[in-house]
């Protein structure tokens, strides 16, 4: 991480001074600051940063602009790329401390991986009581989404999947299984086999397992589609170009992951990971073939390109056999619900009202911003099949999104709350804490709610 926050302000750290529109003076910074304030158009508009001169001509402080009404405590992301290498410190707390010192670290992120220079070394003093480790925490989740998803497939495949999958685990003690290839068929994971087939990178399913056996049983999936053609029912190439981000899912479980484990949550966590390239080859599994899962619905394939419910239902099928507390599914899943909500605003779906309740108040709270979305029982016959239990597509175009959590909740049965979320996992364009590429999503949010239904 670029920016680095420190425990206590150094000596010499220049202050960043939150301006309200229109409130230089209030600030009472003296004539000096406003004129120059004036001078560079700066009036405490939202998101704005200031620069101010020192006596010798160097960086003396800052202006951050909040605006007519408080900013976003995320907005404050926008210093991590703007201000002068150094140490600094807020002159006023934020009104939020915890979010504007995490804003501080996911704005400061650059993805280095391909020989992009990394940002400007800033260190920043936490204000007073804000707890640096869990900050930390709750940032290296978050990064670790970013850099997974950014990744080109060509070094994120299933097995680079699983090797991030299983560093994770070390790192925080917990074990993981990996069932692969072949195995899954002897394993009744039929689906995840016929969707991964067709790649020279063999399907498999990852077992990641954390915590106490008599906690709470929290159980996370997530969608690792590493690479997505469409299948036999090709996309275009225009539809290729974000596909490495299809396991954006997986990648998002995992970041929630650390984020649990970091924290030592009183939980059971299980983490699925089904890892496939939806790829072409003779073996590629066909239009109007007929498959059946590991609970027993067979599923005719209308569209090769709806493969991610299929490998998302073997394992949500195993992870509802054992009776989770809580089973939360990520998937970067369907297009519709980007029409429906655009890229920022990820659609969740639960038939809990409590569980809704918190995840709304949480993506308020964290600004990690949630939408429910209706379980609407009428479109499930949109599902039905001449030959089978269930197509895995509908025909009319219809409500994309929620029929494929439709598809999903008909593999879930036992779980005491369940909630699927349909993630983008991309930021098109900057944002003040993010730059445009992969993101996370839900996951700050999920953390609120696993901590505090759980706690420690």
């Amino acid at each position: 991480m670029p920016v680095e926050l420190l425990q206590r302000k150094p000596e010499g750290a220049l202050p960043v001074h939150l301006i309200a529109k229109d409130g230089l003076a209030q600030a009472k910074l003296g004539a000096a600051v406003e004129n120059w304030a004036k001078a560079n158009g700066f009036n405490g508009e939202t998101g704005k940063v200031l620069i101010l001169p020192s006596t010798s001509g160097d960086a003396g402080g800052a202006l951050f602009g909040l605006g007519a009404e408080a900013a976003s405590a995320m907005a404050v992301g926008a210093l991590a790329k703007a201000l002068p290498e150094g140490d600094w410190h807020f002159a006023t707390w934020p009104a939020n401390p915890e979010l504007s010192s995490l804003a501080l670290l996911l704005g400061g992120y650059v993805f280095t991986r391909y020989g992009k220079k990394g940002g400007r070394a800033i260190r920043f003093a936490l204000p007073e009581g804000v707890d640096a480790e869990r900050v930390k925490a709750l940032a290296t989740g978050s990064l670790l989404a970013r850099d997974l998803i950014n990744t080109p497939t060509n070094d994120m495949g299933p097995d680079a999947l699983e090797k991030a999958a299983r560093d994770l685990a070390q790192a925080h003690g917990a074990y993981i299984s990996v069932t692969r290839g072949d195995d899954l068929l002897a394993a009744n994971f039929p689906m995840i086999h016929a969707v991964g087939r067709a790649s020279v990178d063999a399907p498999r399913l990852l077992d990641m397992k954390w915590g106490r056996d008599a906690a709470p049983k929290v159980t996370l999936v997530g969608k690792g589609v590493c690479f997505d053609t469409g299948g036999l029912d090709i996309k275009p190439a225009s539809g290729m170009l974000l596909m490495k981000k299809d396991m954006g899912g997986a990648a998002n479980v995992l970041g929630l992951a650390s984020m649990i484990m970091a924290a030592k949550l009183d939980v059971r966590l299980r983490v699925l990971i089904p890892v496939v390239e939806n790829a072409i080859a003779g073996n590629a599994f066909r239009p109007g073939d007929v498959l059946t899962s590991r609970k027993g619905i067979t599923v005719e394939i209308g569209n090769t390109d709806a493969e991610g419910r299929l490998i998302l239902a073997d394992a949500l099928a195993l992870a509802d056999e054992e009776t989770p507390d809580l089973l939360i599914d990520l998937a970067t899943l369907t297009g519709a619900a980007r029409v429906a909500l655009g890229p920022d605003l990820p659609p969740f779906y639960t038939d809990d009202d409590a569980l809704a309740s918190e995840l709304a108040s949480a993506a308020v709270a964290v600004e990690d911003p949630l939408w429910r979305m209706p379980l609407w029982m009428p479109y499930d016959a949109k599902l039905s099949s001449k030959v089978a239990d269930m197509n895995n597509v509908t025909t009319d175009g219809f409500a994309g999104s929620i029929t494929a959590a439709l598809f999903l909740k008909r593999f879930v049965e036992k779980a005491g709350s369940w909630a699927h979320f349909d993630i983008f996992g991309w930021n098109p364009a900057d944002r003040p804490h993010s730059p445009a590429g992969g993101e996370a999503q839900a996951i700050r949010a999920l953390e609120t709610v696993i901590s505090t239904r759980f706690g420690k």
